[in-house]
Parts: C-alpha cells; sequence; structure tokens
C-alpha cells in the first residue's frame, strides 16, 4: 500500500475521529486496539487527550483517521469541543457493566448532535462485554472481573470495583436497550470488548462506510488547514502504524 506520487496519494481521505466517554469505560483500550492490536491492562491515564492515527483501506479509498482519544475526567470537559470541533465521526463509549456511563454517554451524544458538525457520524460503543460473556473466564489469560477497569482517562473512581457473581449478571446495561437508545437517536451501535478485539474493527469500519467522503474532499480543498483539524495538543500523544503489510486485507474492512 506503498502511497506513490498520485495513485493512492489523491484517494487517501483525512477523518478526524473523537472519542468521548466517562472516566474508565476502556476507550483509550479501544484505541489502542484498533491502532495497534493490543491490549494493555494496566495502561497508562490519558491526561486532556491523547492523538493517534490509523489508515483504513474502503474500496479504492484509503481513509486516515485522525483520532483524538479524550480524558473523561469531568475536569476536563470544557475542553472537549476543542476536540470534537470539525470532526466527521465520534465513538462514544459506555461501560455494559455501569448503567450510569450509558447515562453519561447520553449525554455526550445530545452536546454532539447540538454543537458538533452536522454531519457527523456516531457510533455508540458498550464496552467490556468480555466482562459479561461466561467464555471470558476460561479463554482469558486472567479471569479477575476488573481485568479490562483499567484506569484508561485518568478517572478512575477511588475504590471503585465491579461487582461480583456470574459474567451474565455483572452486566447492568442491557444490549436491547442501549441498541433501542442508538436507533433511536440515529446512531452506529456495537458492543465491543478492548480486551479480545470483538466489535472493534466493525465499529470504525462502519463508521468509514457513513463517512460522506465526496464532501470531505470538497471541504478539504476550500478549507485546507483549517484550525482544530490536524493539531496536537501540548499533551498529546501520536503513534503512527504502517499498515503496508495489510494489502491482503477486504477492501470493505478497515486494517489495523
Amino acid at each position: 500500500m506503498a502511497e506513490s506520487a498520485s495513485g493512492s496519494q489523491d484517494k487517501s481521505v483525512q477523518v478526524k475521529l473523537v472519542l468521548l466517554g466517562e472516566a474508565a469505560v476502556g476507550k483509550s483500550s479501544v484505541v489502542l486496539r484498533f491502532v495497534s492490536n493490543e491490549f494493555q491492562p494496566n495502561k497508562e491515564p490519558t491526561i486532556g487527550a491523547a492523538f493517534l492515527t490509523q489508515k483504513c483501506r474502503l474500496e479504492d479509498r484509503i481513509l486516515r483517521y485522525e483520532i483524538w482519544d479524550t480524558a473523561g475526567q469531568e475536569r476536563f470537559h470544557s475542553l472537549a469541543p476543542m476536540y470534537y470541533r470539525n470532526a466527521q465521526a465520534a465513538v462514544v463509549v459506555y461501560d455494559v457493566t455501569k448503567a450510569s456511563s450509558l447515562e453519561k454517554a447520553k449525554s455526550w451524544v445530545k452536546e454532539l448532535q447540538r454543537q458538533a458538525n452536522p454531519n457527523i457520524v456516531i457510533a455508540l460503543a458498550g464496552n467490556k462485554v468480555d466482562l459479561v460473556q461466561p467464555s471470558a473466564s476460561s479463554s482469558g489469560s486472567s479471569s479477575s472481573p476488573d481485568s479490562e477497569d483499567e484506569a484508561d482517562d485518568a478517572t478512575a473512581t477511588p475504590g471503585e470495583t465491579p461487582p461480583s457473581g456470574e459474567p451474565e449478571s455483572l452486566r447492568q446495561v442491557p444490549r436491547e436497550e442501549a441498541q433501542a437508545y442508538a436507533q433511536e437517536a440515529g446512531l452506529l451501535f456495537f458492543e465491543t470488548s478492548a480486551k479480545t478485539g470483538e466489535g472493534i474493527v466493525e465499529i470504525f469500519t462502519e463508521i468509514a462506510k457513513k463517512i460522506p467522503i465526496e464532501h470531505i474532499l470538497a471541504a478539504s480543498r476550500n478549507n485546507s488547514g483549517r484550525p482544530g483539524a490536524g493539531g496536537r495538543g501540548n499533551n498529546a500523544r501520536e503513534e503512527n502504524v504502517n499498515l503496508q503489510d495489510d494489502q491482503t486485507k477486504s477492501k470493505d474492512a478497515c486494517n489495523c
């Protein structure tokens, strides 16, 4: 997938994507799984926001996701508009084992629909489904219920521990409830596990299919270098992934 002079360079589309959600729902782990296909049980906290990139091949287009992974801590909320301004896509993440995180996700969706790009593609992701699946305890190297409860946003509630019991009893957000809300609000919906990788690539692939690519290309030609679209914050970190080894993957799925 070497990007030689004219061919794929002309077909490359930059897509700004922001991740939002409550503290410790696994936003950083979702991004890390997508970008590097890794899971870190003790992920370092995100302060402010982190910046990563990943490429996605869709038919004859190459989308370059510019991903802003925001911290979920309330004290960083006021910074969020800086990251979702001019974004073409957003992934709002909640924890299927924590009902309050869905309510926070709904508030983020309302804010995006009110203040963000009117054409923004929003996906709702219920993360940590490995904690509510019976197979998780037998297939994973660690069967601890808090295996994916890392403080990846520097915002884990002190002293908070997930409920104990059988895997399905840990679920506080029924899939049907979240899916119904997503359908009503016009969102894409997925349940995911950053730990196992379940549903992660699907999120970004379906977002890519919904992105109005021609509109983005026209806007970029007319407004190149727009503020906030690709800048780096002081606390941002960048990871670039070479996907030249992924040329054999399906043309209608994201490479990661």
